[in-house]
């Protein structure tokens, strides 16, 4: 079994590996492979080439096309020998690129073949790959995909990874790409609807059910945007996007609950309180991580930054003084665990008396 690792440990490994080493994620579709791989070289100034080799029907499509290329040799004899043609994605500037394999194990067998040769020698019909290129493959897994059994060989070549990005590394994006709140609350209060069906497994179209992912998600959430009150119709197309199942708790959820985020609290403090008050201890636990999660990827402008300080303390002193020391040690143990790295240079820079009062409350922990 491959050892399991998040986005974060995923950009760890990347920076571990040496580019002569092929890595392999496997993982479910929808998870963000391409986008954060995509995302990670193209930072550090490569060019990330996608090829999707269970759509390719010949190896053509890899190495090129083939032509007859004619030359004399020494005795003036005309020779012919078969070349090819580099494909459009052949780096003939000499740069080295990053070649993301997706799909590896729904290709055709002579698309795996060609494969062999590319992550062992790292050649194309003869052509070989600038020095720093880097070799990276994704393969599905589960029973709902036709799948390819995959040459042990060819699987030897790979260091692999069970690609697994967590729910709070997926609500960081989320926050930072500014997708919905409805779409972001929901989430955070039923992780179990990310990445799956959250255990219903009711089926109705052989073949075509469909199921809530991470891509699906954004669309919701690009969807409902638009959308200020909820009608008969975007349910229809919501449960279109995530499966009928996701999206009539998403309706639930964002017709019935009146969610208030991070961001509410520390930019419109006085008008959120009222309803901050009345919170149980689970509700305070979700706005703490919010708090953090907000402070993490905002880009806030110095007047924001100003406001939401100030705010934060308001906020710290209504826990500490009105007693809600359950919810004011689970906003500590976050502050303690160091996750939100960004949110506590925050706090360093535009909110110091939180910071120190922070600190002293982890010393009485």
């Amino acid at each position: 079994m491959a050892v399991t690792i998040s986005t974060n440990e995923l950009k760890e490994t990347l920076e571990l590996t040496p580019s002569t080493q092929n890595i392999m994620l496997v993982g479910k579709h929808g998870i963000g492979k391409s986008e954060i791989l995509t995302s990670y070289f193209q930072s550090q100034g490569m060019k990330v080439v996608a090829l999707f080799l269970g759509q390719m029907s010949d190896p053509g499509d890899i190495i090129g096309l083939p032509s007859k290329v004619e030359a004399k040799d020494a005795n003036g004899n005309v020779t012919a020998q078969t070349d090819f043609t580099p494909p459009y994605w052949f780096p003939i500037d000499g740069k080295p690129i990053v070649l993301f394999l997706d799909e590896l194990n729904r290709a055709r067998p002579e698309i795996l073949q060609t494969v062999m040769d590319l992550t062992l020698n790292r050649k194309l019909a003869g052509k070989v790959l600038p020095e720093g290129s880097r070799v990276i493959a994704a393969v599905n897994d589960g029973d709902e995909y036709q799948l390819t059994d995959l040459d042990p060989a060819l699987v030897s070549r790979f260091n692999i990874y069970e690609f697994r990005p967590t729910v709070e590394e997926w609500l960081n994006w989320a926050v930072g790409a500014g997708l919905d709140d409805r779409v972001i609350n929901f989430i955070q209060d039923n992780p179990t609807w990310l990445d799956g069906d959250s255990g219903d497994k009711k089926r109705d179209y052989q073949g075509l059910d469909k199921s809530a992912d991470r891509r699906a998600w954004k669309k919701v959430s690009d969807l409902m945007k638009k959308v200020d009150t909820i009608k008969d119709i975007h349910k229809r197309v919501i449960a279109g996007i995530v499966g009928a199942g996701a999206a009539a708790a998403f309706i639930r959820s964002a017709q019935q609950r009146n969610v208030i985020t991070g961001k509410d609290l520390l930019l419109k403090y006085d008008k959120t309180m009222k309803t901050v008050e009345k919170y149980q201890l689970h509700e305070f636990a979700i706005l703490n991580e919010s708090v953090f999660r907000f402070l993490q990827n905002a880009k806030l402008d110095e007047r924001e930054k100003t406001l939401a300080a100030k705010n934060l303390g308001q906020y710290i002193d209504f826990l500490r003084v009105n007693k809600k020391k359950e919810a004011l040690a689970n906003f500590t143990s976050i502050f303690e665990k160091g996750t939100y790295e960004q949110a506590i240079v925050f706090m360093v820079v535009n909110a110091t008396e939180v910071y120190d009062m922070l600190n002293e409350f982890v010393e009485k922990l």
